[in-house]
């Protein structure tokens, strides 16, 4: 269990209140925290539960659907793959492994520094464009080996 700092905690609080009467609120607030904090803090489902008059299992069941939210912090780096049917289809498994080979990681992993994460996305919305990855926000299309290559070297140096 991943629990919030003291700071953290006073940031999910204040977000919590700015929410307060918002109908629907669920996805925004979730979000919000994790925009702020970086990710949603095991320790702090309850409280968000309590707060949007739902269940904790509710809280949890969103969190888990929903592939961008996360109970741990990510890397300084974060490095998304899609492996969706286009990209599939133009070689991004076989891009995937390249990737993971050389990063020394598995999907949603983050290495022991704490400087890259992994995930796996299932579009990007970059079809024309596969195989795609998102590093750090920004769009990488018509990956190729050589391309995979400077991703990983950029996210290590």
């Amino acid at each position: 269990m991943t629990r919030a700092e003291p700071i953290q905690q006073r940031e999910i609080d204040e977000i919590l209140l700015r929410f307060r009467g918002v109908e629907g609120a669920t996805l925004p607030v979730l979000h919000a925290i994790q925009g702020a904090v970086g990710f949603i803090p095991e320790s702090a489902v309850p409280a968000i539960a309590a707060f949007l008059n739902r269940t904790r299992a509710e809280i949890h069941g969103v969190i888990s659907f929903y592939h961008d939210f996360r109970y741990e912090p990510a890397g300084r780096h974060v490095v998304k793959l899609c492996r969706a049917e286009a990209c599939q289809a133009m070689g991004g498994e076989r891009l995937a492994d390249i990737v993971k080979r050389d990063l020394a990681l598995e999907f949603d992993e983050t290495s022991g520094d704490g400087a890259v994460s992994l995930e796996s996305v299932y579009c990007l919305g970059l079809c024309a464009c596969a195989p795609a990855a998102m590093v750090d926000g920004r769009l990488v299309g018509r990956l190729d080996e050589e391309g995979a290559g400077a991703l990983v070297r950029e996210v290590r140096s």
